[in-house]
């Protein structure tokens, strides 16, 4: 379940607090005190509990007398009673249950089991045990065992812990933050995070969602709500645990790389949230994005009444990636007046100690319309010659001002600088963010940054891998199947070659040789190509071959090979007598000029399955430890966007005499792994170290790959290792029209933006109105990104293409809710196209693909002038109804769950 019966968590109707009592009398109290601070207007009612002096609450010996029934309980009986009590409110028509705090750790696996095998007949929601209760201010809800009550606000709090959840609250009544829901997790039995994430995201009072979690138990769930929510508000995640996460074991590089905290790192960065690291940066970003726009930019200019101040912030705003905004000679023009007299007016600006308020506010408003800039700090320090009220009433003034104004509206955010009695007030009034020194309003303008950063990544189009990359598929399996086969744990190095080759990743030429005189005779060809050769050992026991002399380097004549391959095995069997030896690699030495050693490996995450690792690369990968990663499955765009977030990413792109490296290779490189994973999840580990990059390219050096036969995960379905769902390859399929032209019919993918857009194109204005029911006279590219960047968990377009011309005749979508239930459709064809039968087929296919997917029921809304549409629906067994929203349109809605194969054919 997702958000099915969670408006009885959030809005109930009515109220029940159900005994007997197992928590501290005091507990009981605080709900009763919480219940009546928050004017709850429902009913309330207290069952099976003494008679205590609660006024506004009625009373009833059992859930069985409750009159009418509770939306939401509050169990306060012990583990051994709740399942029952779950199935009595369950009979009465409770929609969801709360367990509060109070010794969670005393409910056993069997007691949790119980729970949900009493709640699921009537699909009840569980909330903890161990819950710190919820609020909904806007509702007059609260149920909160918390130190402070929630005021009303945009913000929504979820959090596992009570401690961060109490902390939270106490932090937002001191700054006057609002709430429009807060949600104490728990033990997280039922409703979890992701739950919470989609039931937030579609609540129109809640502008951004702070969540506080360790573990995330179900990956995939929360990767597809945590990026739909994310598309249209900011999230805001903190995590704590990193230090208790259990050290990744494993023989590869990629395993070592991948540590779990960095994982999660790149989980939430794929997912565009922003992710914190204490506290005090949580607080920042809640204040900055709820009352900033985000910034569309890293230039920021900088206004100061004094020097230091200035430059700590200009310091602090380089270091972590910001730049100085370069102002306009208008705009330092117009600051010329008010400038010390030992500076000039540039960027930072600096005014004098004595700086009046109208000064600063004249100096504040002149950036503020500065086109150059993306941002405004304004710093103000107490001085023994300015009213220090006066300036932060000037600065509140200014920030008003400006928001008055037409045009481009900049980020603003300021430091009013010392100790207590900070004059703050002013600017909480004029919702304008508010830090005590310099680094934490750049903090906090670069939290805007990187949510607008994350929102532009999350709408980016890719390019698309060369037309003719088709990877051998059946190669790739035959190698794999016959590895598990033998039982191997590691591909041999000729496997190895194989797999590789399948993606078409380029490779040095290797020799597998097992005796020296069969190492002789092939270096002696090998030198007939070749000035120098590299002898490796190749053992699946092996991982850092160097360390014990496995590796030679340079070795010039075939003597020189007979000799070191002795040395090699003698090496080997000094340091490591029983490690099982398969032969030695014999390689040519590459040595190319310009050429970088990088790295590139996929790892396998406990929780969100396979990841893609690059960095640099080498005997030290590990101690450098220059590395960036993401989840598969991965595109062109979030590869070059992984090498990016590495230091080598500068070596790459050229220095000095140096050519800038080939990236779109590397990229391509990226993307392939990723398809390995996606394909095969028997690859659990795989090196590829070094892989060396220049102007014309990469080569693979040396490789290694672990294999396992592939294992089902909890919560998962389909391609169970990944928590993203991949491009669903499956449905691509060819069909023939009414006049015998046949069209490739296929998922949409992120790279088909621009065929979209020239699809759009040539419909007609009116099929264009009655697709989006009104006129439409251009597509932006964030409208376009939202049709192609589709989360294939929760939502599906087909496109029927032209295998001619590439470009697309007809698209069909569907977009489930987020109980996958029901899922909504909308179908068009191009202009000149109707009559051939396309609009039946992509109908059809939408109703198939519900069916596999598990959704109930297809609905739509038609244009009740849209007869042609309408006669369709009908014909395919929709039912057709006025809409009760508005006469102009029609409902309609199709029961996919009692279709069978024939009738969706």
């Amino acid at each position: 379940m997702t958000i099915c019966n969670l408006e009885g968590l959030t809005s109930p109707r009515s109220i029940a607090i159900v005994g007997p009592n197992s928590k501290q009398e005091m507990v009981l109290q605080r709900l009763i005190d919480s219940l009546t601070t928050c004017k709850f207007t429902g009913v309330k009612t207290l069952v099976g509990l003494p008679e205590t002096e609660a006024d506004g609450f009625a009373s009833a010996p059992s859930i069985s007398k409750v009159d009418g029934n509770a939306d939401l309980a509050i169990l306060l009986g012990d583990p051994t009673t709740a399942a029952e009590s779950i199935n009595q409110l369950g009979a009465q028509g409770t929609r969801a249950v709360v367990i509060p705090a109070s010794g969670f750790d005393s409910w056993s696996e069997v007691h949790l089991d119980a729970l949900l095998k009493a709640a699921h007949p009537y699909n009840i929601r569980i909330l903890g045990p161990g819950s710190l209760g919820l609020a909904s201010p806007y509702s007059n809800l609260s149920t909160l065992l918390t130190s402070e009550q929630a005021l009303k606000g945009d913000l929504a709090l979820i959090s596992r812990s009570g401690t961060i959840f109490n902390t939270t609250l106490s932090w937002a009544k001191a700054n006057s933050i609002g709430f429009s829901g807060v949600v104490s997790l728990g033990r997280r039995l039922d409703v979890d995070v992701s739950d919470l994430l989609d039931w937030y995201a579609q609540d129109y009072r809640t502008k951004a969602i702070l969540v506080h979690l360790e573990t995330i138990a179900n990956p995939r769930k929360f990767m597809s709500a945590a990026r739909a929510a994310a598309r249209s508000k900011p999230v805001i995640v903190l995590r704590s645990g990193a230090s208790r996460d259990q050290h990744i074991s494993g023989m590869a590089h990629s395993s070592r790389l991948a540590t779990r905290d960095s994982v999660y790192d790149a989980a939430l960065q794929r997912a565009g949230v922003l992710r914190v690291y204490d506290l005090d940066e949580m607080f920042e970003a809640a204040e900055t994005i709820t009352r900033v726009a985000p910034s569309t930019g890293r230039r920021l200019s900088i206004i100061a009444n004094g020097r230091s101040l200035a430059t700590l912030a200009a310091d602090r705003l380089a270091k972590v990636g910001g730049k100085l905004a370069p102002i306009s000679s208008e705009t330092k023009e117009s600051l010329l007046s008010l400038t010390r007299a030992d500076a000039v007016a540039d960027n930072p600006m600096v005014l004098s100690e004595a700086a009046s308020p109208e000064e600063f506010k004249e100096g504040i408003s002149a950036l503020l319309k500065d086109p150059n800039s993306d941002g405004v700090l304004a710093i103000a320090a107490p001085t023994a010659f300015v009213d220090f009220e006066e300036v932060a009433k000037a600065i509140a003034e200014a920030a008003k001002e400006d928001r008055k104004r037409f045009g481009k509206h900049q980020a603003f955010v300021t430091t009013l600088a010392g100790g207590a009695n900070i004059p703050r007030q002013y600017l909480d009034e004029a919702r304008v963010p508010c830090y005590p020194s310099p680094s934490g309003a750049i903090r906090s303008f670069m939290h805007l940054v990187r949510y607008k950063e994350a929102k532009d990544h999350l709408s980016a189009v890719p390019d698309s891998l060369p037309s003719d990359y088709k990877p051998n598929l059946r190669l790739a399996k035959e190698t794999i199947s016959a590895a598990l086969e033998n039982r191997q744990k590691w591909l041999t190095p000729v496997q190895t070659r194989e797999l590789l080759r399948a993606y078409s990743i380029n490779q040095v030429e290797l020799h597998l040789v097992k005796t020296v005189e069969e190492a002789a005779k092939v270096a002696e060809v090998m030198f007939g190509k070749h000035n120098q050769l590299v002898l490796k050992v190749s053992s699946p026991d092996l991982t850092f071959k160097s360390d014990i002399g496995g590796v030679h380097l340079g070795v010039d004549s075939v003597e020189d090979v007979k000799a070191t391959f002795e040395k090699i095995l003698q090496n080997v069997k000094h340091s490591f007598p029983d490690a099982e030896i398969t032969g030695v690699e014999i390689q040519p030495l590459v040595s190319r000029r310009f050429g970088l050693e990088t790295y590139a490996g996929l790892a396998d995450d406990p929780v969100f399955g396979p990841v893609v690792v690059f960095g640099k690369g080498g005997t030290s990968v590990e101690v450098i430890g220059d590395r960036a990663m993401d989840l598969v499955p991965i595109d062109l765009n979030l590869a070059n966007a992984m090498i990016s977030r590495t230091n080598t990413s500068k070596l790459l792109k050229g220095f000095r005499n140096r050519p800038s490296v080939n990236i779109g290779e590397v990229e391509q490189l990226l993307v392939k792994l990723s398809q390995i994973a996606v394909d095969f999840p028997e690859v659990r580990e795989l090196d590829l170290n070094p892989v060396v990059a220049d102007e014309t390219g990469i080569v693979v050096l040396d490789a290694r790959v672990a294999i396992s036969a592939p294992e089902k995960r909890p919560g998962r379905q389909g391609r169970s290792r990944l928590s993203i769902v991949p491009y669903p390859v499956e449905w691509e399929h060819t069909h023939k029209l009414k006049d015998g032209k046949t069209v490739l019919i296929r998922p949409i993918r992120p790279e088909d933006q621009g065929i979209l857009k020239k699809f759009f194109e040539k419909v007609s204005v009116e099929d264009l109105r009655l697709r989006f029911f009104a006129p439409v006279k251009e597509f932006s590219h964030t409208f376009l990104a939202r049709l192609v960047q589709l989360d294939y968990a929760r939502a599906i377009a087909f496109a029927a293409i032209d295998p001619e011309t590439g470009n697309i005749l007809g698209v069909v979508r569907l977009h489930a809710n987020p109980d996958h239930t029901e899922g909504e459709y909308a179908v068009m064809v191009q202009s000149n196209l109707k009559g051939f039968g396309l609009g039946w087929i992509l109908m059809k296919l939408i109703i198939r693909y519900a069916k596999v997917d598990g959704i109930q029921t297809v609905k739509g809304e038609v244009l009740r002038e849209n007869t042609t549409m309408l006669d369709m629906c009908r014909s395919l067994g929709f039912r057709v109804k006025r809409s009760p929203d508005d006469d102009a349109l029609a409902d309609v809605a199709l029961d996919v769950t009692a279709l069978d194969r024939e009738t969706m054919s």
